[in-house]
This record gives C-alpha cells, sequence and structure tokens, in this order.
C-alpha cells in the first residue's frame, strides 16, 4: 500500500507490506536511494512483520523541501510517519544515511524502537572537506558525473558483473534523485555527530558492515560498534549496499536478530 503523509513540512512517499497484526519494521534508504532499495528484502521480512518503507525527504516520490537538511528532521520525519501510521513502536533497519537516522532515534526516542539494526553506516564522516566537495560537484554538475562513481563504492567488480540489472535499478534510482534533496542531505549526514550519544542506545542493536566497504570498513564499524552496549556484529561480503550486494545473507542476519532472545 503506498501513501503520501503530510509530515515535519514534508510530503512523505510511505509503502507498507506484509499482514496486520505483526511487528512492525521500519526501513530507511541510503543518500541517493529509495525505498526500492529494499525489495530483495520485502518478500522474506513482510512474511512475518508489518514492513513500512518510505522514501527519505529529497529522494524517491516524497518531496524536496528546502534546505539545509539535519540528522533532527531525517528523525523527526520517522517519528512523524509512525504517529501518521499509528505506530507506536517498531524495529528498525536503515542503511548508511538510513542508520544514522535509526542512531538519532534509538538516542532520542528510545520508547519508540524495538529492535536496532544499522547498515554500512557511522555516527560521524568525519572533517567536513569529503563532502563538501562532493556537494561542490553535484551543485555544479548534477548526478550523472557522479553516479558511477558511487556504483564504484557501492557494490564490488564481481557484483557488478554477475548482476548488472541489480547496478541499473539502483543507477536510476540515483539518477531520479534531486541535486537539492541529494544535498540537504548531504548536509544533514556532514553535521551529525553522534559519536558520543552511542552509549545511551539501550535498544538491543546489530551493526552490518560490508568486507569490501570503503566507507565505513569493517574496522572502522566495529570500532564505532563497540560503544553501543552489548550491540552484535556482522560483517557480510559486500561493498556498500550490503543489502543488495549479499542480500540473502543479510535477510538472513536480520531476520536471526530479530527473532533471537
Amino acid at each position: 500500500m503506498d501513501r503520501m503523509l503530510r509530515v515535519n513540512g514534508a510530503d512523505l512517499h510511505v509503502r507498507t507490506d506484509g499482514p496486520d497484526g505483526t511487528p512492525w519494521l521500519v526501513l530507511s534508504n541510503s543518500l541517493g536511494a529509495t525505498l526500492d532499495m529494499w525489495e530483495p528484502q520485502v518478500a522474506a521480512f513482510s512474511r512475518g512483520y508489518r514492513v513500512l518503507r518510505y522514501d527519505t525527504r529529497g529522494h524517491g516520490r516524497s518531496s524536496v523541501p528546502a534546505r539545509p537538511y539535519t540528522i533532527d528532521q531525517l528523525g523527526l520525519d520517522v517519528l512523524g510517519v509512525l504517529d501518521a501510521s499509528g505506530v507506536e513502536r517498531a524495529h528498525f533497519c536503515g542503511l548508511s544515511m538510513g542508520g544514522a537516522t535509526g542512531m538519532w532515534l534509538a538516542v532520542h526516542a528510545p520508547q519508540r524502537i524495538g529492535r536496532l539494526v544499522l547498515c554500512n553506516t557511522t555516527p560521524w564522516l568525519g572533517p567536513p572537506a569529503t563532502m563538501d566537495a562532493r556537494i561542490a560537484t553535484m551543485l555544479r554538475d548534477g548526478m550523472p558525473t557522479m553516479v558511477e562513481a558511487i556504483l564504484e563504492r557501492w557494490f564490488t567488480p564481481e557484483f557488478r558483473t554477475s548482476d548488472p540489472l541489480a547496478v541499473d535499478r539502483v543507477r536510476q534510482q540515483l539518477l531520479a534523485t534531486p541535486v537539492e534533496g541529494y544535498v540537504g542531505c548531504c548536509e544533514a549526514i556532514r553535521d551529525m555527530d553522534q559519536r558520543a550519544a552511542l552509549a545511551r542506545i539501550a535498544a538491543p542493536t546489530l551493526v552490518i558492515a560490508g568486507t569490501f566497504d570503503p566507507a565505513p570498513t569493517p574496522a572502522a564499524a566495529r570500532k564505532w560498534a563497540s560503544a553501543i552496549p552489548h550491540a552484535r556484529f556482522v560483517e557480510l561480503p559486500a561493498a556498500h549496499l550490503s543489502n543488495i550486494g549479499a542480500a540473502a545473507a543479510f535477510s538472513d542476519a536480520v531476520l536471526a536478530f530479530l527473532s533471537s532472545a
């Protein structure tokens, strides 16, 4: 079921799958992707969960509010979607930007989050120069000049060769992302620093990293994950979009965690 919800000054595109009466599971997309990035997981996840996906503001079919955006806004967007959907509490799985949003939610609205899955993400990007350069290139030249370099970071060479259709589906999501929306979300994650807050995450947490992900590397992910009390860690043979590059293993790991004691 697709809906448009007016939330926190934005019109957000939301899709739900799965049977009524089952626990809610929210999926949050990467920078430059849409809720369609989760297609490899929907069939498996929606057998036992009411799966809620949404296009982050500035992405997909959601509106593009005026910049700048903040990590607080991205988190409040999720709370608004939950409120509008009548959801008091949900599990949350986010990748990259979506994972950063999940950290914010677990710290600032712990009563709304059941279990937390943080994938290929980081609480802090580091000094802003790298992201500033990306923003400048995007504003000057647009997405077409950047998309192939992004895909090289997101998928291993072997995956790009073995499943070009999956890669092209993500390519089309990137190309369709509005420049202002992409840049607004770049600004949100550029300016966040959630490192000191990690110790306040009380939700049971699974951190997923990709063996071939250049940022964060598995070593970097293990380091920040150790700041979350009792967090579990899984490394998958993929690059940045581990839910696509290692789809079956990703789905199995998330489902096992969600149903674990």
